[in-house]
């Protein structure tokens, strides 16, 4: 039997997993208050549940508290805290695994009144998890269905890395939209941003934009084959690099020259 929380008035209520059975647990029960208010969570008709066994659902939660009164929605938590549901739906392939332990509940009711009853309720009578119309999962039973149900279908798992990449080549392109725009415009200082040929730091290119360099670099490739197909192209080409080389030289020479009789160079 868990011990009672400290620090705060909570309403006990007894829990058996069936009616044959004769050991019973606790719920905590007590009416959600925080500094801070959460619109998903009402202080008025919000109900706050701890020591919620590993195996219960948010379905069963959601039966129970019917009890009181109409139930709007249920969130299970490993830990009490802000509400874990982000803005953006994670995919369900690669998120982490179910919680195993002791879980609490955040219950919003429909109307104050249902959640006030929920918090003052006295009863002796234990809530029963496991019945006739609502059987409950446990033992090899639920082990054999949370296995069955992780096995990945890959045809659905490569629907949702193709909407993923799609998405994020879409994030990509608008980003580089910006910086185009961007480029060039003064800011309030009156300072211009300068990139090198172009190319802007920290903004990843896109599938589409690697395509498009691979096509650019194969068209230079054949470009360059083409400019060298006959053998006199070459040899043309190798004489012209040749008096390029030459003409550095004597320019360097000139400049050496120039530097001795000035005084100005010590190569040592």
């Amino acid at each position: 039997m868990a011990a009672r929380p400290e620090g705060a008035e909570f309403t006990v209520i007894p829990l058996q997993v069936s009616s044959r059975g004769s050991s019973c647990r606790q719920l905590f029960v007590k009416q959600h208050r925080v500094r801070e208010a959460e619109p998903r969570r009402p202080q008025d008709r919000t109900v706050f549940v701890l020591n919620l066994p590993p195996y219960i659902s948010q379905e069963c939660v959601h039966r129970l508290f019917s009890q009181c009164g109409p139930v709007t929605t249920v969130e299970l938590q490993e830990k009490p805290g802000p509400s874990s549901k982000s803005k953006t739906q994670e995919s369900p392939f690669f998120s982490g695994p179910p919680a195993q332990g002791f879980q609490v509940a955040y219950v919003v009711f429909k109307s104050s009144a249902a959640a006030k009853r929920a918090v003052s309720l006295k009863t002796q009578e234990p809530w029963v998890l496991n019945t006739t119309q609502h059987p409950l999962r446990t033992g090899l039973q639920r082990w054999a269905e949370d296995y069955c149900s992780r096995i990945t279908d890959p045809q659905e798992l490569q629907d949702d890395i193709d909407q993923f990449m799609e998405q994020y080549d879409q994030e990509q392109a608008k980003l580089e939209a910006m910086a185009e725009v961007e480029e060039g415009v003064p800011d309030e200082d009156g300072w211009v941003k300068v990139t090198r040929r172009g190319r802007r730091p920290g903004i990843p290119r896109t599938e589409a934009g690697n395509l498009r360099l691979i096509q650019r670099e194969k068209q230079k490739r054949a470009q360059k084959e083409l400019l060298n197909f006959y053998s006199w192209q070459h040899r043309e080409s190798q004489r012209e690099h040749i008096a390029q080389l030459r003409r550095r030289f004597e320019e360097d020479k000139q400049k050496i020259a120039l530097m001795r009789a000035q005084r100005k160079f010590k190569p040592y």
